[in-house]
């Protein structure tokens, strides 16, 4: 499978205050507010972009983000991302591996559902080790989504 590191996702109580705090410090270019809605899962979120290097602060406010916060606290890296240049074949690999591919609930993600609420296809692998989550995204449409977030 031919994959690129993208991205990580980081749980904050409050966004707003992060992405202030971010872009003072570490002189990060903070994308506009993002919002994720989809099966009980409900977040706010923003792209912070630091040269090339970029991580999304995430607050959830319902769903499985918001219970992880609720235990485990702001400030968790819960989840790396990557990108493929074809998702579908990404996930026809999984499955010939015997992964079946999920959403971001944990459900399983059949190939036609590939699509989410950014626009960009994705697929999460399942969790094996506690909490921590592999996204793998579209890498086109990925990176013009990130593009338009900064516009």
């Amino acid at each position: 499978m031919e994959l690129k590191f993208s991205h990580v996702d980081v749980l904050v109580k409050n966004l707003d205050e992060a992405c202030a705090y971010y872009a003072k410090i570490l002189k990060a270019r903070i994308s506009r507010t993002l919002v994720w809605e989809r099966g009980g899962l409900s977040v706010r979120y923003a792209i912070a972009l630091i040269g090339q290097e970029r991580f999304m602060l995430v607050q959830p406010s319902a769903g499985n983000l918001k219970q992880l916060l609720d235990i485990q606290g702001e400030g968790m890296i819960y989840r790396h991302c990557y990108s493929t240049p074809d998702i579908e074949k990404a996930y026809d690999e999984l499955q010939a591996d015997g992964v079946q591919p999920e959403d971001e609930n944990g459900n399983p993600l059949a190939r036609s559902d590939l699509q989410s609420p950014s626009g960009t296809r994705i697929i999460w692998l399942p969790k094996r080790f506690g909490h921590f989550s592999i996204e793998i995204l579209e890498e086109k449409a990925l990176e013009l989504f990130i593009q338009a977030a900064f516009d």
